[in-house]
C-alpha cells in the first residue's frame, strides 16, 4: 500500500558504551584518512580556521548556505565524487569497487547492489552477513518505486509464557535465543528477481574469491572483534574464523573464510535453500541446542519475501520514498511532516532547528514505543492529517520531551548505487548488534543475527512483546527522493541502529533545506535523541548528543530550550552516512562516504 502522509496535510507557517566504542573505532580510521576540504559551490570564508562562533556570533545569517560552508570547512571533509554514467558507494573501499566494476561491465544498479552486499559480509563481517536482515528502496528508470523487507520470525515457542516460566526477563543480545529468523538471503532473492541482468553465481565470484583468499583485516573490524572478542571465543568457528591462534587479527592480517565462501556459492546458486534442506536442518537444531524454541516451520517461513510498495511523504518540495513495516521508514515520514517548512526558515544547524529535529524525533520514537508493532497499523494513525496538525501545534512550543523510550546504536552498513539509466538502488543490511549473537550455524562460516534481543520486549500486552509469528520492529531504513515528477533526486541511508530514523531526516534535511551537496551532508555535525525504543536501554534517562562541532553557544541555546545535553567527540555520534544526488540539468552525479568510516564513492 502506498501512503502518502502529506497529500492531504495542512501545512502550517513557514559518554556510553557504544560512545566509547566509535571512539576507538574513529581514532583508528581517522590514522588512514587524510582531512581534505572541498566546498564546491560553496563560497569559503578566509577564516575557516575559527569556530563557528568566532564567524556567526550572533547566528542570524541570512545566508544559511554560506553559513553551512563556512562550518563545513572546519570538517574532516572529502569532496564529492562526480559522475556521468553511474555512482555507487558504501562504508569500504573492496565493497564500493566491487560495485563500480559490475557498472563498468554494463550491470545495473541492482546489480551492483547485490555484488556489494555479498562482499560487505566480508568487509564488514561483524556488521552483516547472510545471517541477517536486509532491507532495500529501488526506485526504476520509468519513476516506479518499490522495495524489498527482509526480516524474519522470532522462535514458534518463543512467547511471553516460555521466558517467565525460566524467570528470563529480557531476551538475551547473545546466543540462540537472541535469533531470528534471517531475511537477508530472501530479500536478496527478492531483489535480484526484481531487476537484475547477471546471475547470483557471476554477481558474487568476486566474494566467493576473496572468502577463499582472505581479506586484509580492516581498522574497522579489528575494533569490532576487539568490542565482542570475549563472545567469539566462546563460539569455536567464530573464535576461529576472527581470532586466529587465539589472538587479537592485526590490521592488515588475511583472514580466510574458506566455509563461508562455499555458502556463498550454495545461496548464489538458490538463496532460498537457506530456508530448507541441511542447511536449515543444521541451523534449527544449532539454536534448539542452544536453548531456542524454534520449531522449524518458522524458519522455512522466512523464505517468503515479495517486493512491496514503497510508503511515502512530502518534504521541501520533493517526495521521500521509505520502506515499510517492520522498518521504521514511518517515523522519517512523520519527522517530515512535523518538521516541513519550520526546519527550513531557520539557519543550518542553528538551536531551533535542532531543537524542533530533536523534539521530533523524540515524538515519533514515543509513539514506537506506545502504540506500534509490526501486527498492527498504529504507524498510519500517527501520519494522518489531524495526527499530524495537532503535533506541529505541540512542537510549536518548543517544550523538550522527557518521555521514558530507549534509542541504542548498532552495527549494520549500507550501500547506495545509481547507473546509467537512472535506476537507484539504496540497500541496507545489519546482524543487529556486533557480529549479532555471537553464534554460527556449524559448518557454515554464517554468524546469525541476535534482532530478537534487540528489538523484541518481554512487556504483556504489548504490540512489540514476543508472540509466534510477530515479527519484532526493526531499525533498518532506506530512502529515496524524487521529484513531484518522479525524477530522481537524491539516494541515501545509513546505519546506526535507532539513530537511522533522526539521521536521515537530519540528512534529508541538509540536501533539501540547504542544499548542502553529499559530501557536506554526510559530514555534518549529528546530534541523537537518547533513547530510543531499543529494548535493551527502554527507560533509561532522556537526553539529547551533540558531537562538539556543534558550538557550546548553540548546545547553551538547546539547553535552555529544556534538553539534557550530552557532549560526544567531534565524529562519535556513529553511522556511516552514503548518499548520491542527481543534477539533472547536467546529467551529473555526485556522491559521499562518511568520513566517520573508510568508505568511499567511486563513478564510472
Amino acid at each position: 500500500m502506498r501512503i502518502d502522509c502529506a497529500r492531504d496535510l495542512l501545512v502550517l507557517p513557514s559518554t556510553s558504551t557504544a560512545g566509547l566504542r566509535h571512539t576507538l573505532k574513529r581514532q583508528m580510521i581517522e590514522k588512514a584518512m587524510e582531512p581534505r576540504v572541498s566546498m564546491g559551490r560553496y563560497p569559503v570564508d578566509e577564516r575557516n580556521g575559527q569556530n563557528f562562533d568566532e564567524i556567526d556570533p550572533d547566528g542570524t545569517s541570512s545566508f544559511p548556505r554560506r553559513r553551512a560552508a563556512r562550518w563545513c570547512a572546519n570538517m574532516n571533509q572529502r569532496p564529492v565524487t562526480l559522475s556521468v554514467d553511474g555512482m555507487v558507494s558504501s562504508s569500504h573501499p573492496a565493497t564500493s569497487t566491487v560495485g563500480a566494476r559490475v557498472l563498468t561491465d554494463g550491470g545495473n544498479a541492482i546489480d551492483a547492489t547485490l555484488a556489494m552486499a555479498s562482499m560487505g559480509w566480508l568487509t564488514l563481517p561483524g556488521r552483516c552477513g547472510i545471517g541477517a536482515d536486509a532491507f532495500a528502496v529501488v526506485r526504476e528508470p520509468d519513476g516506479s518505486v518499490w522495495t524489498v523487507s527482509g526480516s524474519g520470525f522470532g522462535p514458534d515457542g518463543g512467547d511471553m509464557g516460555f521466558f517467565a516460566d525460566r524467570g528470563i526477563r529480557s531476551i538475551p543480545l547473545d546466543g540462540a535465543l537472541a535469533v531470528t529468523v534471517p531475511g537477508a538471503p530472501a530479500a536478496l532473492g527478492a531483489l535480484h528477481a526484481g531487476g537484475a541482468s547477471r546471475p547470483l553465481i557471476d554477481l558474487w565470484a568476486p566474494a566467493i574469491r576473496v572468502a577463499e583468499r582472505g581479506l586484509p583485516c580492516s581498522a574497522s573490524t579489528r575494533a569490532d572483534i576487539r568490542e565482542a572478542e570475549r563472545a567469539i571465543s566462546a563460539d569455536a568457528e567464530l573464535g576461529a574464523a576472527y581470532l586466529p591462534g587465539g589472538r587479537l587479527p592485526q590490521v592488515g592480517q588475511l583472514l580466510p573464510l574458506r566455509e563461508l565462501a562455499e555458502s556463498i556459492r550454495a545461496l548464489a546458486r538458490d538463496p532460498l535453500s537457506f530456508y530448507s534442506g541441511s542447511f536449515a536442518e543444521r541451523a534449527v537444531d544449532a539454536l534448539c541446542a542452544g536453548g531456542a524454541p524454534f520449531s522449524g516451520d518458522e524458519w522455512a517461513a522466512g523464505a517468503q519475501v515479495q517486493p512491496e510498495a514503497a510508503i511515502s511523504g512530502h518534504y521541501a518540495g520533493a517526495v521521500i520514498h521509505q520502506t515499510p513495516l517492520p522498518a521504521p521508514g514511518w517515523m522519517v515520514l512523520q519527522q517530515a511532516a512535523l518538521c516541513d517548512g519550520v526546519v527550513g526558515a531557520s539557519p543550518w544547524l542553528t538551536a531551533p532547528a535542532i531543537d524542533r529535529m530533536a523534539c521530533a524525533a523524540r515524538l515519533a520514537f514515543e509513539d514506537r514505543f506506545a502504540t506500534c508493532g509490526t501486527s498492527n497499523d498504529a504507524w498510519k494513525k500517527v501520519l494522518e492529517p489531524a495526527a499530524i496538525k495537532a503535533a506541529r501545534n505541540t512542537l510549536d512550543g518548543r517544550v523538550a520531551s522527557t518521555g521514558t523510550f530507549g534509542v541504542s546504536d548498532g552495527d549494520t552498513t549500507s550501500t547506495v548505487a545509481v547507473d546509467s539509466e537512472g535506476r537507484a538502488v539504496s540497500f541496507i543490511h545489519s546482524l543487529a548488534f556486533t557480529f549479532g549473537s555471537k553464534m554460527t550455524v556449524p559448518g557454515t562460516g554464517v554468524v546469525l543475527n541476535n534482532r530478537f534481543g534487540r528489538g523484541a520486549y518481554l512487556i504483556p500486552g504489548h504490540p512489540n512483546s514476543v508472540a509466534p509469528r510477530r515479527k519484532p520492529l526493526n531499525t533498518l531504513n532506506a530512502w529515496v527522493i524524487t521529484d513531484m515528477s518522479g525524477n530522481l533526486l537524491h539516494v541515501g541511508n545509513t546505519p546506526g541502529g535507532d539513530g537511522q530514523a533522526q539521521w536521515n531526516m537530519q540528512l534529508i534535511s541538509h540536501l533539501l533545506d540547504h542544499g548542502l551537496d553529499p559530501a557536506e551532508a554526510v559530514a555534518a555535525p549529528r546530534f541523537t535523541v537518547f533513547p530510543g525504543s531499543d529494548a535493551n536501554v527502554v527507560g533509561s534517562p532522556a537526553e539529547l548528543r551533540c558531537e562538539s562541532r556543534i558550538p557550546e553557544r548553540v548546545r547553551g541555546e538547546l539547553r535552555t530550550l529544556g534538553h539534557d545535553i550530552a557532549v560526544q567527540g567531534a565524529w562519535e555520534a556513529g553511522g556511516s552516512a552514503q548518499i548520491i544526488s542527481v543534477d539533472n540539468a547536467r546529467g551529473v552525479l555526485s556522491g559521499a562516504a562518511d568520513p566517520r568510516q573508510e568508505g568511499i564513492a567511486l563513478g564510472v
